[in-house]
């Protein structure tokens, strides 16, 4: 016999996790409240890093299913989110997403739906990286200099080059410009 489980995540502690739990019983699903799962964490950390989900995935047998409001709840990307529903698939679990009109992401509609959200997330990707490049393009082409400032002036530059060359070490320049001994080595590989 299948049980129901429900994840519930929020990224930050005064945010709740009442409105996904009670959109939970709303659509439908019976969830037991010991089967509910909420945890507190961003959504910059992948599935299978988070504690509360890692717990949860240990008690998922095949035939359980898992239910989630919003994709987002489940995975931090669209790859991320693949790995996790591929992974609970393999496992025999299905998974409902409310925000998708309680389709089963295992089934075959829900891959299908996966793999247009995947192919879109791909493609908004693309579309970023594209603009990112034409815009330090631009920004390299009118003069402007890319990257962090440096930390030295040129002529500290050419006074560390000169004090190397007079065999000071590399912390006691560190010390006197107040810089890392890495920076210090950037301006031996820059001039020298």
């Amino acid at each position: 016999m299948s049980r129901t489980f429900a994840y519930c995540r929020v990224s930050t502690s005064d945010q709740t996790t009442e409105n996904q739990i009670q959109e939970i019983a709303s659509a439908g699903f019976t969830v037991d409240p010991k089967r509910v799962v909420t945890e507190t964490v961003s959504g910059s950390v992948a599935a299978m890093e988070r504690k509360g989900f890692a717990k949860l995935l240990d008690r998922l047998e095949a035939g359980d299913i898992l239910i989630v409001t919003k994709l987002d709840r489940l995975g931090r990307n669209a790859m991320d989110l693949r790995t996790t529903v591929e992974r609970l698939a393999a496992e025999g679990v299905k998974v409902h997403c409310l925000a998708l009109g309680g389709v089963d992401l295992t089934s075959a509609a829900g891959k299908m739906t996966m793999a247009v959200i995947a192919a879109v997330a791909e493609f908004e990707r693309d579309l970023l990286i594209e603009r990112t490049q034409a815009g330090l393009a631009r920004a390299k082409a009118s003069g402007k200099a890319l990257g962090r400032p440096q930390a030295l002036t040129g002529d500290q530059q050419r006074i560390i080059i000169e004090k190397r060359r007079q065999g000071i070490s590399l912390g006691a320049l560190a010390k006197e410009f107040a810089v890392s001994r890495a920076a210090i080595q950037r301006v031996e590989k820059r001039l020298a």
